[in-house]
């Protein structure tokens, strides 16, 4: 089962592929196109089983949000809120 619109479209992308392939291997195209276009479309699939196989970029992102979240502490989300709380918004400045 898709984890996610990402792998799903992946999936379906891939079965779209693998359709054409099938199409394009039972027809005899002038001029040896068959063959080459079959080999574009073992191509195509093997692209999109190594991009199925990757892990989403939320999952590599989110390995380092924790580290930067924890670096800068506590203290720099409670300003944070305080200003929501007043509307004053927007981060606080940057201490040079």
């Amino acid at each position: 089962m898709p984890v996610n619109d990402r792998e799903r479209d992946l999936k379906t992308l891939r079965n779209l592929i693998g359709e054409a392939q099938l199409v394009i291997s039972t027809t005899d195209l002038p001029q040896g196109r068959t063959s080459r276009a079959v080999k574009l479309l073992d191509s195509a699939l093997a692209l999109t089983d190594d991009l199925l196989a990757l892990p989403s970029s939320a999952v590599s992102l989110g390995q380092r949000g924790g580290q930067k979240t924890a670096k800068r502490g506590s203290e720099y989300f409670r300003q944070i809120a305080a200003k929501r709380k007043t509307k004053a918004g927007g981060r606080p400045r940057r201490e040079k």
